[in-house]
């Protein structure tokens, strides 16, 4: 599972951090594939609510997507 190197928040310095994810209708689809796509993930910090970072939970549905 991918793990967050970031340990304080930048914006504010909080190190209160959380995991939120998008599912459903705000899932990530590939350009030009058929695919149900994949829930977008993030890591956020839970006193001022910036995001830290965001990734695909399956990065595999976007192999061959670029050409």
């Amino acid at each position: 599972m991918y793990q967050s190197q970031e340990t304080l928040c930048p914006k504010c310095g909080s190190s209160d951090l959380g995991k939120g994810k998008q599912n459903g209708y705000a899932a990530l689809h590939p350009v030009n594939k058929m695919s149900f796509g994949s829930d977008v993930e993030y890591i956020i910090c839970t006193k001022c609510g910036y995001i830290i970072e965001g990734y695909v939970k399956k990065p595999e549905k976007f192999r061959g997507t670029m050409y």
